[in-house]
């Protein structure tokens, strides 16, 4: 990378060529104030609050955001002509702000208060009237109060070139000048609310916090979300024992600053429809009972179904963290029970390979690719974050070809649609299909396949031919490896890591649930499954171990109330093979307790084995899965060629399906968050309207 020497304030530094003055500055520690620029955004150049002195050019303050550095410029950032301009243009700013910080949900975290404070002047000469600007509706998650707006354009810029919506815009000129929609609805984007965080006066906050907590009452916990399997970096705010807020923590390996809307607003979720106690069926009602009976009663029934030579089963859900799914392992091997899964009904995915089965590109070298081939899936639906990282490529490099296999969706930038058809594959694979041509000349290709792939009668033979296609186009390569599959579930690649899936001989969840319905299988552990097709275990003793009143609860036969995400440490892995902790923010809601002291707590009451504490059972984990004790790391496989997968079957016709169709209801807390609920009314119902 070329360089280039600059002085700033009459110190020479050394910076890369290209890049602009008020980068530069970043990068050597000097502070500059801006409204309008942000770094992942493109120049707008419209608040001047950046203002420098330069020793080339015309005796005028320039903006430091559209200024690119050039060999020997002299740079000043505290001279008295940068500071008056700055003061002006601050006063500028203020003359038509409103004076209501103290009912601004945006007090205490206001770059205007800030840099107001620092760089403005004390008093104000303007006698005129303040401008009134009418609020705009944008829906359920995003208040307005434009009056405080001062047309950074921040939020129209995101909306355009992040999120790939373009619903926002600019309208008249002057002082008339608004940001509005371009039609009044709802934002439809699932990344809308990232531009809560960037808009740096209160013009934009969040509806569902309105007026809840100031920013210096809030206990803040670093944390990761959990409802996609992308693992994005989050941040819990709590207050008395409650989760008010949910905000975006900097990774720039998965999910840079910004986060979903179900991730920043599912919280309200947490604390509706929970489980709070153990309950026990009797006669066709649920009736309150300690977790001590209850315990009793599970070990009780185990035995009872042990010495009928009965067979016991367990299922995983979606949210289920890795210690939990290890121990219920641990307690189901030591039943003699190879009936456990976590993966979906009919799903094919095998753990023989950790590269079958894990996103091996990685998300942050999507940036490097020059090809992305779809099958099987809807990311913008699936991992919203993802979606935004491969449109970032699309973005920045015009040569990155995007091409789908599957439902023909809307994924905010163009693609090639090759049709809806398995049998396309096998068409690339023998060169008719023209496609192959470009998969042939790519030097970085990566193919997505979804997991709805997986579920279908032909997967196998899906899979088979794309490890052929693999194979042929050199999509796995020395220094690459472009072969992904996009989970849903948080839990996924966690219990795939585990071995939380039926061995040789064992049930998986299809074969579990048809062997109730035969009533083959007696006794069920489910661990966070509320999957709609547990009605079907209406035959077996059921024992739920989770955190709401959702699917699961009208089959369960005892109840046991477990802690959410935000009430507990433990592991998780995301779709790249990342482990990750989420972080306790807050106790569990009543007599709950954490999932993996749930199921300690059933084999104490067996007689068996079990842990004293937390640490104990990880030492356990590391020890039988070494890779899980590197936190925050990516731990390549050791096998990094797909195998050949010999298959009686062959592709069907079957088109592909959407696996999800609902964004905002993909898992227990999203269904029951209002906020959400509202989304899918105000947002989805008008769409399908």
């Amino acid at each position: 990378m070329s360089t280039v020497k600059i002085k700033i304030d009459n110190k020479e530094y050394e910076v890369p060529a290209g890049i602009t003055l008020i980068q530069a500055c970043d990068l050597v520690g000097i502070e500059i104030p801006r409204f309008c620029y942000h770094d992942r955004l493109s120049v707008a150049g419209n608040c001047r609050m950046c203002l420098v002195e330069l020793s080339v050019g015309p005796k005028k303050p320039q903006a430091s955001c559209a200024t690119q550095v050039m060999e020997g410029l002299e740079v000043k950032t505290d001279s008295e002509m940068v500071k008056n301009a700055r003061n002006g243009a601050m006063e500028f700013l203020l003359a038509n702000h409103p004076l209501d910080c103290p009912i601004c949900d945006q007090g205490g975290e206001c770059d205007l208060q800030d840099q107001a404070m620092f760089y403005g002047a004390g008093e104000s000469r303007f006698l005129e009237d303040k401008r009134a600007v009418s609020s705009k509706n944008l829906g359920p998650l995003i208040k307005t109060h434009m009056t405080r707006c001062i047309h950074c354009t921040r939020c129209v810029r995101f909306i355009t070139e992040v999120a790939g919506v373009p619903e926002l815009g600019a309208v008249n000129r002057g002082e008339q000048t608004e940001i509005t929609t371009y039609v009044e609805q709802s934002l439809t984007s699932e990344l809308s609310g990232n531009i809560i965080d960037l808009c740096p006066v209160g013009a934009l906050t969040s509806k569902p916090y309105a007026f809840k907590a100031r920013p210096w009452e809030l206990t803040k916990t670093d944390s990761i979300d959990i409802h996609d399997a992308l693992g994005s970096n989050i941040r819990v705010d709590s207050r008395a024992g409650e989760v008010v807020r949910i905000l975006p923590r900097l990774n720039e390996a998965i999910n840079e600053e910004w986060i979903s809307d179900k991730a920043r607003f599912a919280y309200d979720g947490l604390a509706l429809q929970r489980i709070d106690r153990p309950y026990l069926r009797k006669g066709g009602k649920f009736i309150a009972i300690t977790f001590e009976e209850a315990l009793d009663i599970i070990a009780d029934k185990i035995i009872e179904t042990q010495e009928s030579k009965g067979e016991i089963g367990a299922l995983a859900g979606d949210l289920a963290d890795i210690e939990s799914m290890y121990l219920l392992k641990e307690l189901m091997n030591e039943l003699n029970s190879k009936n456990y899964d976590a993966r979906p009904k009919n799903s094919s995915m095998a753990n023989n390979n950790r590269a079958e089965y894990i996103f091996n590109t990685s998300i942050a070298a999507i940036e490097e690719a020059d090809l992305c081939l779809f099958i099987g899936t809807n990311p913008r639906k699936e991992a919203a974050i993802l979606n935004a990282r491969i449109r970032k490529q699309y973005v920045n490099n015009k040569d990155f070809i995007i091409a789908n296999i599957g439902v023909e969706n809307d994924l905010t930038y163009p693609y090639e649609q090759l049709g809806n058809s398995a049998q396309i594959i096998n068409e690339l694979i023998s060169g008719k299909n023209k496609f192959a041509q470009k998969l042939k000349k790519a030097k970085k290709p990566m193919i997505i396949v979804g997991e709805s792939v997986y579920l279908r009668a032909d997967s196998q033979a899906i899979i088979a031919a794309l490890y052929s296609l693999v194979a042929q186009f050199s999509i796995v390569r020395e220094g690459w490896h472009g072969f992904n599959i996009l989970h849903n579930a948080a839990s996924r690649v966690g219990a795939l890591d585990i071995g939380f899936i039926p061995p040789q001989g064992g049930k998986d969840t299809k074969a579990m649930l048809d062997s109730t319905q035969k009533q083959k299988l007696d006794l069920m552990f489910l661990l966070g499954y509320d999957q709609q097709d547990v009605k079907e275990l209406e035959h077996s003793f059921n024992i739920y171990i989770g955190t709401h009143g959702d699917e699961a609860v009208s089959v369960a036969d005892i109840i046991l109330p477990a802690a959410c995400y935000t009430e507990k440490d433990a592991l998780y892995v995301n779709l790249e093979g990342r482990v990750q902790q989420v972080t306790q923010a807050i106790k569990p809601v009543g007599l709950a307790k954490i999932d993996w002291e749930i199921i300690n707590g059933i084999k104490k009451s067996l007689k068996l084995s079990y842990y004293t504490n937390l640490k104990n059972l990880r030492d356990k984990i590391y020890k039988d899965f070494p890779h899980l004790a590197i936190c925050d790391e990516i731990k390549p496989s050791d096998e990094s060629k797909l195998p050949t997968v010999k298959t009686a079957n062959s592709l069907t016709n079957e088109p592909f399906k959407n696996y999800v169709e609902n964004f905002y209801f993909t898992n227990v807390i999203a269904k029951n968050s209002v906020t959400l609920t509202k989304c899918v009314q105000e947002i989805l119902g008008k769409k399908n309207g």
